[in-house]
């Protein structure tokens, strides 16, 4: 009798999952569990904050519809609170667990913990599979030390690239065992974020209507917008928690193509996609560094730490409404805009000189939308540390207003201009800047 025990994390969903359906097949029973793992020390000292409720809120509710996805197929989660290792120890010590399968992670840290686990326990059988991104390792025309420094030598030798196609609908899964050591575990409120559902018939029920209509086809020109009906994809949350994969959006959109036809806007998706692909195998390749202060480029970026400047920012209280009002949006909603990112980071990277970490775990904190490698790697992009060939961006704020809020609709729907205060200009330690 051969038991498994599948970790999820960012592949929150039973359909197209790799990862899952390669353990099921080799196992005659089954523990499904998701592990909420604590703030680690480095991201609470940089983010100076805790998991926002958004965010927390629109996990919960991605956990709860998990769960129903899993009964629908005979199974169930279970949650833990802790660090991975000891609840592992805990589930091998309570059953004869034999696998243990979970979707390959870009993540250093979640690397390492894979790696720890196989030599902690060397009876068990691991397996892992790639269920986060575009394209198979193997697939790739050059190793991940050859990795290009950039993206758009990445897209170029990958774009034509044959993406292999979603599997086949899955109908059931391994039992999990009769007798288990400990009552199912509650799961969280399903209440959920109240700007944005989450969950995997949230994603598909997202994608049908996504492409039922033909705002596909006008993508390029409503991309860079701040806010408004449709003026993105709106793919992100899922593909982040995995209750998407991108496979299935880009099917999705191969089939949008076959029946209005492709056109600059419907490839700009794919496009934006490679993005995702990129930074995916960036971080593979760069573990650690993807974290460092100089990034990949061993530049050393001309900073310091002014605990009032990043408060405000974080706040959204700085001289900039524009930045005040991008704030408050991801403070209550936990979701910002493409070219709101960019802008926030440039104001806190170059205006307020903060180290771009503080920024890059803030958003760790609070984004929907998460994703270790898109994340880390654009924070990276923006700091001049990173992927960025002309070495860092530098938004004007004003211009930037005057293009995407010129009647500041968005400034006073989230109230920029109420909280505008003078820069602090102190240093960490008080000394006048």
């Amino acid at each position: 009798m051969r038991l498994g025990l599948f970790i999820f994390d960012n592949d929150c969903r039973v359909q197209d999952n790799p990862a899952l359906e390669q353990l099921a097949q080799q196992v005659d029973q089954l523990i499904c569990v998701y592990i909420n793992q604590p703030t680690s020390p480095f991201i609470q000292h940089f983010s100076q904050t805790s998991v926002s409720s958004a965010k927390q809120a629109y996990l919960n509710q991605t956990l709860s519809e998990l769960n129903l996805s899993l009964k629908q197929l005979g199974q169930q989660l279970f949650i833990e609170n802790g660090s991975v290792d000891q609840q592992v120890a805990r589930y091998i010590q309570h059953y004869r667990i034999t696998d243990m399968g979970r979707s390959v992670h870009p993540g250093s840290d979640e690397a390492q913990q894979w790696l720890a686990l196989q030599q902690a326990y060397p009876l068990i059988r691991f397996h892992a599979a790639n269920s986060s991104s575009l394209f198979e390792q193997q697939q790739l025309p050059f190793g991940l030390t050859k990795l290009p420094a950039s993206f758009t030598p990445f897209r170029k030798l990958v774009e034509a690239l044959e993406i292999p196609k979603t599997l086949p609908l899955l109908k059931q899964l391994p039992k999990a065992p009769n007798l288990l050591a400990h009552a199912p575990t509650a799961m969280p409120p399903a209440e959920g974020n109240s700007y944005y559902r989450s969950g995997e018939q949230a994603a598909q029920d997202h994608l049908t209507r996504y492409f039922s209509s033909q705002v596909a086809s006008s993508y390029k020109q409503t991309r860079n917008a701040l806010s408004g009906e449709d003026f993105s994809t709106g793919l992100s949350p899922f593909l982040a928690h995995g209750a998407l994969s991108p496979r299935q959006a880009m099917q999705a959109l191969r089939a949008y193509e076959a029946e209005h036809g492709a056109n600059e806007s419907s490839y700009w998706i794919y496009f934006e996609l490679l993005w995702r692909e990129y930074f995916y195998w960036y971080a593979r390749a760069h573990g650690d560094k993807l974290f460092g202060f100089s990034g990949t480029t061993g530049k050393t970026p001309h900073c310091s730490f002014y605990p009032q400047r990043f408060k405000q920012w974080c706040s959204g209280t700085t001289p900039y409404p524009l930045v005040n009002a991008l704030m408050h949006q991801l403070n209550a909603s936990g979701w910002m805009s493409n070219r709101g990112r960019q802008i926030v980071a440039s104001c806190l990277v170059n205006e307020l000189q903060v180290d771009w970490r503080y920024g890059a775990a803030y958003f760790e904190q609070c984004l929907i939308d998460y994703d270790v490698a898109s994340n880390w790697g654009n924070w990276q992009y923006i700091a001049g540390v990173g992927a960025d060939p002309r070495g860092g961006r530098h938004f004007d704020i004003d211009k930037q207003t005057a293009m995407f809020d010129p009647e500041q609709q968005f400034i006073k729907h989230w109230k920029g201009q109420q909280s505008v205060s003078p820069l602090q200009t102190s240093s960490m330690v008080d000394w006048p800047s």
